[in-house]
């Protein structure tokens, strides 16, 4: 049963971080007014597809990600050149499907062939109907119907390369920053859920260390030592510690509801050891103490990220210190074991941490795609798409490498144990 509630966490947790950051992508590129074709999860063949409004939404095979593709972003499927002959459907005499094949089963359709078509600026279809000219307006929203395969026409105010750098670079970035405020909302999520340390508590003592000859006990709570609060900061009694050693310290503890003094002399070892291990004492967190705590988790862990991102550059590192899907999910099952707020806790660093990684400016991710903008906003003109397409795709593809091989690497770990 464990072992269920563990993969439906697993699944959760991936279905969720890229849910939210595709949908950043999405909301964005729809209030710009951008025709998004599918919003998606995961990559590779699909398993489960539908339609709302413009949109095709679907799950597929591969869960190493997702994408929203918009309208203009890559060249359009299907093309219409004058010579090509075609079927259409009216209404009012507007266009509001054209065919490109089987048009003896379109009923009520006007067939002939292509003199002249613009479906992104003037949006007009003209036809020779044997001999006959006759020019169509074309509904913005027209269906272009390829073996009963539908495609919405794309108007160039509903592409992505017409709307301003400004907007275009929102809908890119707006994936990143969903992640980043997830991470922050779990993060306070977890305060509530833990509570807010407030007092340093012996959670047990090593026999025959200082500490036992002085007489603590577990789940004594320390107030002072050498007249120091110590409050939560078990960093600082930590220090007090190495400053003291081979020094008699007096400790003030709490046990029952009563303090009680206690001399404690810390051993010559490891720098300075009285032979406990600690916990926090923690209290029901307040709004403020929720913010606050959850924004220097937010901080503390970005900085961390930050800097591990700064040895893969440097290339400071082994091929043993990168992790791929198998240590993801090996290590997220380990935190759902752990309870909730942990579980939680880790949920909020991997939405920040796939926040930061696309960030990087690294071909194929959202990173590199604000550099190009970037350089249009500086340059006045946008760069060649065809060029930029190039570069993606080489991004991608090394990317797909990169994963294959730390895959490889978590299974020949899992197998020599």
């Amino acid at each position: 049963m464990a072992t269920l509630q563990n993969a439906f966490q697993i699944i959760l947790l991936f279905f969720v971080l890229v849910t939210i950051h595709e949908w950043g992508h999405f909301y964005f590129a729809k209030r710009a007014g951008i025709l998004v074709r599918e919003f998606a999860i995961g990559f590779g063949p699909k398993l489960l597809s539908f339609k709302k409004g413009e949109t095709r939404y679907t799950l597929r095979l591969l869960p190493i990600g997702g994408f929203v593709r918009m309208a203009g972003e890559d060249p359009e499927i299907v093309q219409i050149n004058p010579g090509q002959r075609i079927a259409l459907a009216l209404n009012n005499n507007e266009v509001t499907h054209i065919y490109l094949n089987d048009f003896d089963q379109r009923s009520n359709a006007v067939e002939g062939v292509v003199e002249e078509i613009d479906l992104e600026r003037r949006l007009f279809i003209k036809l020779d109907l044997d001999g006959e000219m006759k020019q169509y307006a074309v509904h913005p929203q027209a269906m272009m119907v390829s073996k009963d395969k539908e495609t919405q026409i794309a108007p160039w105010d509903r592409q992505f390369g017409s709307k301003t750098v400004g907007q275009r670079a929102l809908s890119i970035f707006a994936g990143p920053m969903m992640n980043f405020i997830l991470a922050f909302v779990l993060f306070v999520t977890v305060v509530f859920m833990a509570g807010v340390p407030d007092k340093v508590k012996i959670q047990s003592t090593v026999a025959g260390s200082p500490a036992e000859k002085a007489g603590l006990l577990a789940n004594d709570i320390i107030l002072n030592v050498n007249n120091e609060p110590i409050g939560a900061d078990r960093n600082k009694l930590t220090s007090l510690i190495k400053q003291s050693v081979n020094k008699p310290m007096i400790w003030i503890i709490e046990r029952n509801k009563e303090q009680i003094r206690k001399e404690v002399t810390p051993e010559d070892k490891g720098g300075g050891l009285v032979g406990v291990t600690l916990m926090a004492e923690t209290r029901k967190a307040t709004v403020g103490d929720a913010f606050s705590n959850g924004w220097s988790s937010l901080t503390s862990a970005t900085m961390s990220i930050l800097d591990s991102f700064g040895k893969l550059v440097t290339l400071q590192f082994k091929m043993d210190d990168l992790g791929g899907p198998v240590r993801i999910v090996e290590f997220t099952s380990e935190q759902a074991s752990a309870g909730i707020a942990q579980y939680t806790f880790w949920a909020g660093l991997m939405s920040l941490y796939l926040g930061l990684f696309n960030l990087l400016p690294f071909p194929a991710l959202d990173g590199s795609r604000l550099v190009f903008l970037g350089f249009e906003a500086l340059r006045g003109k946008p760069v060649d798409p065809n060029r930029e397409s190039i570069v993606h795709f080489v991004g991608f593809a090394m990317l797909m490498l990169l994963m294959i091989a730390v895959t490889y690497n978590d299974i020949l770990r899992l197998i020599k144990g």
